[in-house]
């Protein structure tokens, strides 16, 4: 038996706040627990989570709790949650699986399979799903009781590394695979001593940097065999394809290290909400937004000159001709996923615009660390117009990364129009639904 439950925490971080737009090998066998989990947490109306704050009438239920370092996840048409697992501590990470038996919101199945750390999931049907690890993107068939069958196909092989993996997919309406591979680099500099320059060209551009496409069949496909369709985005970890125009939204994490590296052009102050983090919207092949010679600041709305490559805080050579964000958010906040809406349980205003997760910052010293938070981008007309916070509490008392209780990563849509919101932090997967 295997009992999850819930913990409460007594603070909530801020209140609703308006802001306007910144221009594989199956390794464990199937666990069963008890029907009605036991939960603990204070409650709003004896089940919501009273440390997630949100709207009136929405509710925060502990689907699941202590999983690890849950990343990205999708739910199938019969409410089965696959999550990615990142590995911890020479523990490897996987794929977990879920489900609630009793339709109670919260998970007493549960199984993992998967030989190491997944970060990224997508469906590409009912029964496949598709997972990438630090260099792989795998396809696993799946089962009616959770598992998978035994054969595990590699789709594609070489993808570049980075500390923590970030190989976001999606799948767009015509069939194709969309990877997200991130830069390592910061600057793309010549060394990591401060005011080193920047490569010209940088050759991470050749390997990441941006986003790629591949078809879905081929296996054991390489970096070759896709099509690069955007360039200079740092990290586009939040990836989406927009039900709105069919296009592929991303939502990139800006650069960090303006003042560790350039002290004398950028104050600790002013690095702290220099570099923004982007949604923008790849509608052509090989869309440049500028990484690593550019940054968009966030401040005064214009990209400008990477210290790298000869910027002082103030050129925009090189720069201002390139395709430019449709909203900005504050610097450091990292984007984590980004989700379009189209259920029905949500009030009608919520249909059509995106939620956004954001992990919380963790280079603003010494402004406040912010963005611990899941934020909801309204659209009219197909564009995107404001935003405001959505899921606030996550940190808790301490928004810091090693004093948050929890920190956002993954959002997903279930079938009945609920919203799955995971953690990386406290390994907690909340499902929040709307009670009239």
């Amino acid at each position: 038996m295997d009992r999850w439950t819930g913990t409460a925490s007594a603070t909530i971080r801020r209140a609703v706040r308006w802001l306007s737009t910144r221009p594989p090998v199956h390794l464990s066998t199937l666990l069963l627990a008890a029907a009605c989990a036991s939960h603990t947490a204070a409650a709003k109306d004896d089940s919501c989570d009273a440390s997630i704050t949100l709207p009136p009438g929405f509710c925060a239920l502990v689907f699941a709790d202590t999983v690890g370092p849950a990343r990205h996840i999708v739910v199938r048409s019969n409410g089965d949650v696959y999550v990615g697992i990142v590995d911890q501590r020479r523990v490897p990470g996987g794929v977990l699986a879920l489900r609630d038996t009793n339709k109670d919101g919260h998970a007493d199945l549960k199984e993992r399979f998967g030989e190491t750390g997944v970060h990224g999931v997508a469906l590409q049907s009912d029964s496949t799903l598709i997972a990438s690890t630090a260099d792989q993107v795998l396809r696993f068939h799946l089962t009616a009781m959770l598992g998978t069958r035994g054969r595990v196909d590699t789709m594609i092989t070489g993808l570049a590394e980075r500390q923590i993996p970030s190989h976001s997919l999606a799948i767009d309406y015509k069939g194709n695979l969309i990877v997200n591979i991130g830069a390592n680099s910061n600057g793309c500099a010549t060394s990591q001593e401060p005011g080193a320059s920047g490569k010209n060209p940088c050759p991470e551009l050749e390997t990441s940097g941006g986003i790629w496409k591949f078809k879905l069949d081929p296996p054991r496909q390489t970096l070759a065999n896709g099509t690069r369709i955007a360039t200079g985005l740092h990290n586009a970890v939040a990836l989406a394809v927009s039900p709105l125009d069919s296009t592929v939204i991303a939502v990139s994490h800006g650069r960090d290290g303006l003042h560790e590296g350039w002290p004398s052009v950028f104050s600790d102050v002013a690095a702290a909400e220099a570099a923004g983090e982007e949604m923008v919207r790849i509608a052509s092949a090989r869309a440049d937004f500028g990484w690593p010679y550019c940054y968009y600041d966030y401040l005064k709305d214009e990209r400008k000159l990477a210290p790298e490559y000869g910027g002082d805080g103030q050129s925009t050579e090189r720069c201002d001709h390139l395709i430019q964000p449709l909203v900005t958010f504050p610097a450091h906040w990292s984007p984590m996923s980004i989700l379009f809406y189209t259920g029905t349980m949500f009030p009608p205003d919520y249909r059509g615009g995106a939620f956004i997760a954001f992990h919380g910052s963790s280079f603003r010293r010494p402004m406040p660390e912010d963005g611990y938070e899941v934020v909801f981008l309204h659209f009219k007309t197909g564009q995107a117009t404001t935003y405001a916070p959505f899921a606030t509490g996550f940190a808790g008392g301490t928004l810091s990364p090693t004093g948050a209780a929890h920190r956002a990563v993954g959002l997903a849509q279930g079938p009945d129009g609920a919203l799955y919101i995971t953690d990386d932090k406290g390994g907690r997967i909340w499902k929040i639904v709307y009670r009239k």
